[in-house]
C-alpha cells in the first residue's frame, strides 16, 4: 500500500465518539445523510469526510446498510453525553 492508498484509508475511518463528529462540517454531514437515506451510492473521493460520514448514518437510517461497531460506539457515546448532562 503506498501513501495515498493509506490516506485514502484513514478518510474512510467511521468516528466511534461524540468529541469528533463536533469538529465536522454540520451542513455537509446532513447533505451527505439525505443522500445515504435516499439511497444514493457511496461516495467516491470527491467528497469531504464530513459528507460521508453523514452518508453512512442516513444510509444506515433508511435501511441501505447494516449497523456496524463503530455505529453503535458512537450510539453509546452520545447515550452517555446525555445521561451525565441529566445528572449535572
Amino acid at each position: 500500500m503506498d501513501f495515498g492508498d493509506s490516506a485514502k484509508a484513514m478518510k474512510r475511518i467511521q468516528l466511534c465518539n461524540a468529541s469528533e463528529l463536533s469538529k465536522l462540517d454540520p451542513v455537509e454531514v446532513i447533505e451527505g445523510y439525505g443522500d445515504g437515506f435516499r439511497g444514493e451510492p457511496e461516495p467516491g473521493d470527491n467528497r469531504s469526510y464530513a459528507y460521508w460520514h453523514g452518508w453512512t448514518k442516513g444510509a444506515l437510517d433508511g435501511g441501505h446498510r447494516q449497523k456496524t461497531a463503530s455505529d453503535a460506539s458512537l450510539a453509546h457515546d452520545f447515550v452517555r453525553i446525555s445521561e451525565s448532562m441529566r445528572n449535572a
